[in-house]
């Protein structure tokens, strides 16, 4: 069997990728020994070979997770892998196999579907011949799901269901603020979710009980609007104007205020994305306006990306991404620290 799960909102495709994992370890293998992931960034076709066809002695299937195979570097393992998988040889031991890919998506449009790949620049440009085989392939298979970016209005109603299913309750207005500022990235989103949460049951244990726990705009303002300029503006305005001292010492704060490794990388590839964008649009003459209208963002975070984006060029904001991209591939393959790795890149802008 075949999963492909692959899109840019990466929060519900992991959540649905933990999902399958967990019911694997509770069907099938508890112990995990079946279970097998795969980093497709840096694997060579033996290894992937190896991951699909090998059998286990202690369970009847494997679960094979094989991420991002869609950014390899190697042109030659698409065609190879495309004809592997698609002999149907090597799938007929039962073995479950699941693609994760955040990079590889579609896009329909009036006349036709778009195929695409997300470069380091967070650009979408038409997926490269080579692995356009594979991906077609992953397409047609039986269970596929495609994870797009949630709109505000999408972003809005998941959060206000997320926040009842923690049990927790939301004004409207205050669901609508939040996600004007945070937008449609779940992992950002999430985290704020959790604040808001943990501020209100500290101010009153028993949530659901009184109305006086609802979070309200007040909240959200409190909140979120300064955690937004705290963590993200403040420091990528020390990073800007190469206040290195002050850009280390706000990094250090959020490493010690508890983010995660993950939401802490994701935060700085984002921001520095936007700021890619917002400096393509200036370069063409787009106003403040105009860039919050076209890359659907506040106009609250466009203005200050204007402002950021002014200090840097096209080359050193593309730079920025690709040394992100390798510090995400170090973390995961346990190379480097996230708080080492960002003060290096904070050294070197």
């Amino acid at each position: 069997m075949i999963i492909f799960l692959f899109g840019e909102d990466t929060w519900r495709s992991r959540q649905k990728l933990k999902e399958l994992k967990d019911k694997f370890l509770r069907d099938v293998d508890a112990s995990g020994s079946s279970l097998t992931v795969v980093d497709g960034r840096a694997a060579s076709l033996k290894d992937l070979k190896e991951a699909i066809s090998a059998s286990s002695l202690l369970a009847k299937k494997r679960l094979v997770i094989i991420e991002e195979i869609f950014s390899n570097k190697s042109t030659s393992i698409f065609v190879a892998l495309n004809n592997y998988l698609a002999d149907r040889r090597p799938v007929k031991n039962d073995n479950i196999i699941i693609f994760w890919d955040s990079r590889a998506k579609t896009k329909k449009t009036k006349n036709k579907e778009e195929l695409l790949f997300t470069d380091s620049a967070g650009r979408d440009k038409p997926l490269a011949k080579a692995p356009l085989g594979l991906f077609k392939f992953l397409l047609k298979q039986k269970y596929t799901q495609q994870f797009n970016q949630l709109s505000n209005t999408a972003a809005t109603n998941w959060a206000k269901k997320e926040i009842e299913r923690r049990g927790g309750k939301i004004s409207l207005p205050a669901t609508q603020l939040l996600t004007s500022l945070v937008g449609g990235d779940l992992w950002q989103l999430n985290n704020e979710i959790d604040k808001l949460l943990n501020y209100k049951l500290a101010s009153q244990p028993k949530l659901t009980e009184s109305k006086e726990t609802v979070i309200e705009t007040s909240d959200v303002e409190k909140l979120v609007r300064g955690s937004f300029d705290e963590n993200i503006f403040a420091l990528t305005d020390a990073i800007s104007i190469r206040n290195k001292a002050l850009a280390a010492k706000l990094l250090e704060e959020q490493i010690e205020a508890g983010l995660t490794n993950s939401y802490l990388l994701n935060m700085f590839t984002r921001q520095f994305r936007i700021l890619l964008q917002i400096k393509q649009a200036l370069v063409v003459g787009h106003s403040p306006r105009k860039i919050s209208s076209e890359l659907k963002i506040h106009p609250f975070v466009a203005q200050k990306g204007v402002s950021q984006a002014s200090h840097f060029s096209l080359p050193q904001l593309k730079n920025i991404l690709n040394q992100l991209v390798n510090i995400d591939y170090q973390m995961k393959s346990g190379g480097i620290g996230i708080e080492t790795a960002l003060n290096l890149l904070i050294a070197k802008i």
